[in-house]
């Protein structure tokens, strides 16, 4: 890794853990980094659990901070962000936890300080005020909301239908 890049914005860190990880890229150019676990803890099945990161930042305002999980985790043990994404808003300054779930049904998964848990995206904003009108402007989509676009061919009546085996 090449480290801090005079071309990226710095964002002001303070550890509230003196042994905390600072964030870090795995690799050049990846968009999250890594967050890191400050304790020891075991998350059973279908548990949910706060996680600290020993960290506070000061985001600029007109970003946000959006913690994703790692898919790396996420596909091999069930291991998952609750809220996903968790967003860290401009002003706030207290630690960054990580609400952490484990969707496995039989395994338990046991985490170490320091072991990555989390990813970090620093995104910029669109910040919006919002008017009360009496009507909206009409578009080709209109209310339609949830399964409206179709496309699942494999849904009938709210079963899912596996080929082969009927419905």
């Amino acid at each position: 890794m090449s480290g801090l890049s005079p071309s990226l914005p710095a964002i002001a860190l303070v550890r509230l853990d003196p042994d905390a990880t600072i964030p870090r890229r795995a690799h050049d150019g990846d968009a999250g980094v890594d967050l890191c676990s400050t304790q020891d803890v075991t998350i059973e099945p279908g548990e949910r659990v706060l996680v600290g990161t020993g960290l506070a930042i000061a985001l600029p305002i007109g970003t946000v901070g959006l913690i994703h999980p790692r898919s790396g985790l996420a596909a091999k043990s069930g291991l998952s962000v609750v809220n996903t994404p968790g967003t860290i808003d401009a002003g706030y300054r207290g630690e960054i936890k990580v609400c952490l779930i484990n969707h496995d049904l039989r395994t338990p998964i046991v985490l170490r300080r320091g072991d990555r848990i989390a990813q970090l995206v620093v995104q910029r904003v669109e910040l919006v005020d919002f008017v009360e009108v009496t009507s909206l402007d009409e578009t080709s989509r209109g209310a339609g909301g949830y399964g409206s676009s179709g496309g699942h061919a494999s849904l009938v009546d709210g079963a899912v239908v596996v080929p082969g085996k009927g419905a």
